[in-house]
């Protein structure tokens, strides 16, 4: 029996918060236990100089803990004058993983800002972040298509992420801090709605594992990320309220 008394398969309670704030195209609030992670995606007529002409679009991520994410206050990366190697890594990732199901020639040229700050922070942030982070881009691309600016909104399919570890020997999925920080295995997985890797990070803390075990692990995460499919499908199915051009 786990610490929350879950079972070796079995999620967290997740929950996702729509327009969680008014003002950007998208915003999901989305709860995975006590991780709490804030999604809001920003529509810009414009893409980076280099992709200018090009007539794709782009889709980009920043990531951050909020001061109060944790315990122990978390110092505001921008009094250090640039993000963390740590907090790169995750806007990369989230990043990724959302420009692997996005048609960037449908979408044309602009680009779209995701967002994802943390509110409270229990392990599983940056899956999360994917996760909310799909549904908030969604939202700002389906207002896209409700304002006239695009034929069909470009999101191919949907994606997820959820974390899997070996913690005492037994693989485990979602894990919050208190099985992370003990994990033997820890590892990440990002899939697409068609049931295809966008990323797999896995890492031996504490010891290697084995290829029988790698399977199981990514067993456990399909069948976690399509739980999670099945509840962003609840959301989308029901479009956002239309937003005006103005902010």
């Amino acid at each position: 029996m786990r610490p929350d008394g879950r079972t070796p398969d079995q999620l967290r309670e997740v929950s996702f918060e729509r327009d969680f704030t008014d003002a950007a195209d998208g915003s999901v609030l989305i709860t995975a236990g006590k991780t709490m992670v804030l999604c809001t995606a920003y529509v810009d007529d414009d893409v980076p100089r280099w992709m200018r002409g090009s007539g794709k679009g782009w889709v980009t991520a920043e990531y951050s803990m909020l001061p109060g994410a944790s315990p122990e206050r978390i110092r505001r990366e921008v009094t250090k004058g640039s993000p963390s190697g740590r907090t790169q890594e995750i806007q990369r990732l989230i990043g990724r993983s959302l420009r692997g199901v996005c048609d960037m020639e449908a979408l044309g040229e602009r680009q779209v800002v995701v967002d994802c700050d943390v509110l409270q922070a229990d392990g599983g942030t940056r899956t999360a972040s994917i996760t909310g982070g799909y549904l908030a881009l969604h939202d700002a691309l389906t207002r896209l298509v409700q304002r006239g600016d695009l034929a069909a909104n470009p999101l191919r399919e949907a994606c997820a992420a959820v974390s899997v570890g070996i913690v005492g020997g037994t693989p485990l999925l979602d894990l919050p801090y208190v099985e992370d920080s003990a994990a033997e295995v820890d590892m990440n997985v990002v899939m697409t709605e068609g049931g295809r890797f966008l990323e797999v990070q896995g890492t031996a803390e504490g010891m290697s594992f084995s290829r029988d075990e790698l399977d199981a692990l990514l067993g456990l995460a399909e069948g976690g990320i399509r739980q999670l499919m099945e509840l962003q499908d609840l959301l989308v199915a029901d479009p956002p309220d239309p937003r005006s051009t103005q902010r």
